[in-house]
C-alpha cells in the first residue's frame, strides 16, 4: 500500500463541530445553547455504558428541594478523560455545569463538568477538560494500551460528510435518522470509525495473532497472522475477517467479510458485505505515538476508495472501564428526547 494522505484529518477542522457531543446519540433533547449550574448532594450514581447517570438533590428558588437527574458521557469514554466509578459516591456533594433538557429542564441536564466540594473537577462528556497528566512513556512496539484523542475521531467522522458516495450512499445518507443507531442496541460502529473512539485501545501481540480490544461495546477484533486465507464470502461477521503481516515493527491488515451494517461506514453512512479494510499500525520514531491510516472501500456506498491518517497516544497505565454496554442505558435517550 502506498503512502497513505493525511486527507481525514486535514479537511475536516470545519466539519469537527457538526459530530454528535455526546458519541452514542445527539444532544437533540438539551438545549446547548444555555448553559446551567446545579448543586447538591448525589442521590443516585450509575456509572454504565454508553451513559453515566446522576441523581443530585437541589434547592429551588422557594426554599423546597427537587431531584435533577445528570446524563454524562460513556464510561469508556470518560474513563480515559480521568473519571471512573470510584470518583464519586452517593453522599459526596458537587456542583455539575451543562445544559437543561428541552422538555424538563428543572429536571434532567447534560452534564459537562463536575466539582467536588473540596474543589476536585471531573469531566462529564467527551468534549469535557482530561485531568490526565501526559507522561513521556515510550513504547517499543505497537503492543500495548493506545489512546485516540477526540480531535482524532471528530476529525475522521467530521472527514466522512465530505467523501465521494454513491447514489445509493447519498440515499441512506439523506434518509439518516440519529434515533435509528445501532448502538442503542449496544451493536458498535464499523472500523475504521470504532477504531477512532477515544477510549483504551489494548493491542496484544502473541505469535500467530494479534488482537485488538477496543473498551467500546465490548469489541475485539483478531488479526491472523499465520498465512491463512479469508474465507468463503458469505462467511460474514460484525469485525469482519483480518489478516495481516509486518513490514518491519509495522503491522498491515486486509479485512473483508463484513457483514452489512447500518453504521458500517460512519455514524450515517452504511456499509455492505463488499466492504474492505486495508490498515496500518506503525510505531511513530519516538515511540509515543502508533499512527492508524489506512483504505476504506465498499463499491455499494463509495464512489471512491477512502483514505485516512490519525495518531493515537501511548498509555500505558492507563485501564479500560471494564464496562460492558447496557441495552437499557444504551436506548434510554430515546424516551428522554419524546
Amino acid at each position: 500500500m502506498k503512502r497513505i494522505a493525511e486527507v481525514a484529518m486535514a479537511c475536516s477542522i470545519a466539519l469537527v463541530l457538526a459530530v454528535p457531543v455526546l458519541a452514542h446519540h445527539s444532544a437533540a433533547a438539551y438545549d446547548t445553547q444555555k448553559e446551567i449550574k446545579m448543586t447538591g448532594p448525589v442521590k443516585v450514581y450509575t456509572f454504565k455504558n454508553p451513559h453515566v447517570y446522576m441523581t443530585i438533590e437541589v434547592k429551588k428558588a422557594d426554599g423546597s428541594t427537587g431531584l435533577v437527574e445528570v446524563e454524562a458521557g460513556a464510561a469508556s469514554v470518560l474513563n480515559p478523560l480521568g473519571f471512573n466509578k470510584d470518583s464519586v459516591k452517593v453522599g459526596d456533594v458537587v456542583t455539575i455545569t451543562g445544559n437543561p433538557s428541552r422538555n424538563s429542564p428543572d429536571k434532567l441536564m447534560l452534564g459537562k463538568d463536575l466539582v467536588k466540594s473540596d474543589g476536585t473537577y471531573y469531566p462529564l462528556n467527551i468534549a469535557s477538560r482530561s485531568v490526565y497528566a501526559g507522561k513521556n512513556e515510550v513504547a517499543t512496539s505497537i503492543a500495548g494500551t493506545w489512546f485516540s484523542p477526540r480531535t482524532a475521531f471528530t476529525g475522521f467522522l467530521g472527514g466522512a460528510r465530505g467523501w465521494s458516495v454513491t447514489d445509493k450512499g447519498r440515499a441512506a445518507m439523506s434518509t439518516n435518522d440519529p434515533k435509528a443507531t445501532t448502538q442503542k442496541d449496544c451493536i458498535p460502529i464499523g472500523a475504521p470509525a470504532l477504531m477512532f473512539y477515544p477510549v483504551a485501545n489494548v493491542i496484544t501481540v502473541q505469535r500467530d495473532r494479534v488482537v485488538m480490544k477496543v473498551d467500546w461495546m465490548d469489541s475485539e477484533r483478531i488479526v491472523y497472522l499465520d498465512g491463512r486465507a479469508h474465507p468463503p464470502a458469505t462467511q460474514t461477521s460484525l469485525q469482519g475477517h483480518s489478516v495481516g503481516r509486518w513490514e518491519g515493527k509495522t503491522l498491515i491488515v486486509e479485512t473483508t467479510n463484513f457483514k452489512d451494517h447500518p453504521m458500517g461506514l460512519s455514524l450515517s453512512t452504511p456499509s455492505s458485505i463488499q466492504k474492505k479494510l486495508t490498515e496500518r499500525f506503525a510505531l511513530s520514531e519516538d515511540g509515543k505515538t502508533l499512527i492508524y491510516s489506512g483504505v476504506l472501500e465498499d463499491p455499494v456506498y463509495l464512489a471512491k476508495p477512502v483514505e485516512w491518517s490519525g495518531k493515537w497516544e501511548y498509555r500505558p497505565t492507563m485501564k479500560p472501564s471494564g464496562e460492558k454496554c447496557n441495552t437499557e442505558v444504551a436506548s434510554r435517550f430515546l424516551r428522554e428526547e419524546k
